[in-house]
């Protein structure tokens, strides 16, 4: 692909001159950033304070402290708050949103703790993914224990509450960042320590086909890995990378970078139209306009 289509792909996503705003400064590492669709507000994660923040459009505010060293969040379709929390290894859901009862939905396999899971997606059949790491499990960004799994794996919690392996397990390093296509026939999972992108067919909830999709994301000048990555709503895949965010087509092709001034853990389309991508990077909260929205996951229609 030659430079110009490149630069023009580029500009119709991001826009001419587009670039990271900081909304809130101070933190210690955020992550797991979220858009409430109905009462329009942004949840993010600061892992080693051990708070959960609200993001309301002028000002970040505590929403939980302890908040169990929770990570990435998503809602259900019925704006359940979902979170993985690095400190009880589990995924735990939150009746109703952030201020609701937790219920635990996975925490063991095979009767070993998970890792510490770290970034999640549902599906439209109301299944649950999530991957799981060890990073929960070191200092600062979780509580430092030994692991008792031995493998870092690619879960599903089924729609009647069981929980699958949906990988091999000696498949990842250290899964991260994962989401669907818009038509949720492919999953793409990253892996921060071997910085590349799979993608799997998704065939009656489970992963089959594995491919890499995209690889070498690294730059050993730069700040910043493979972490959080999300999805537009024309299939093209957004990820954390050296120097800010990397954008890929469907065909695996670079669109372009998005430059952000501090390492990116996450990211997530807010705002009234959902034309605001919301970064999570490092001790800030950056926000930029942008010409595409996600694509649909259930939540975002509540």
């Amino acid at each position: 692909m030659s430079d110009a289509p490149q630069l023009e792909t580029f500009e119709q996503l991001v826009g001419r001159g587009a670039a990271p705003r900081v909304v809130g400064s101070g933190f210690e590492f955020i992550e797991g950033p979220v858009w409430h669709p109905k009462d329009r507000f942004l949840l993010f994660s600061d892992i080693p304070a051990n708070t959960r923040y609200r993001f309301d459009g002028k000002a970040a505010h505590v929403q939980a402290n302890p908040s169990r060293k929770g990570n990435g969040m998503t809602y259900d379709a019925d704006l359940n708050l979902l979170v993985c929390e690095h400190a009880t290894s589990s995924v735990a859901r939150f009746a109703g949103g952030a201020n609701g009862a937790r219920e635990v939905l996975a925490s063991h396999f095979e009767g070993k703790e998970l890792n510490s899971p770290n970034d999640i997606v549902v599906g439209k059949d109301g299944s649950i993914y999530f991957t799981d790491p060890t990073y929960g499990r070191m200092p600062v960004y979780g509580v430092e224990r030994p692991v008792q799994l031995g493998f870092q794996g690619v879960y599903r919690v089924t729609a009647d509450r069981k929980l699958e392996l949906m990988v091999e397990k000696s498949m990842f390093a250290q899964p991260n960042g994962l989401c669907f296509s818009p038509d949720e026939s492919r999953l793409y999972v990253n892996d921060t320590e071997q910085a590349n992108i799979r993608v799997f067919d998704v065939r009656n909830g489970g992963l089959t086909n594995m491919r890499i999709f995209a690889s070498g994301i690294s730059d050993p000048n730069l700040a910043g890995v493979p972490d959080g990555m999300k999805c537009d709503a024309h299939g093209n895949i957004w990820v954390t990378a050296p120097g800010g965010l990397w954008i890929y087509a469907p065909d695996g092709a670079l669109i372009g970078k998005v430059a952000v001034p501090e390492a990116v853990a996450n990211l997530h389309w807010g705002g009234r139209d959902w034309r605001t991508l919301f970064i999570t990077a490092s001790t800030s909260l950056y926000a930029m306009d942008v010409k595409v929205g996600p694509h649909q996951e259930p939540f975002m229609t509540g």
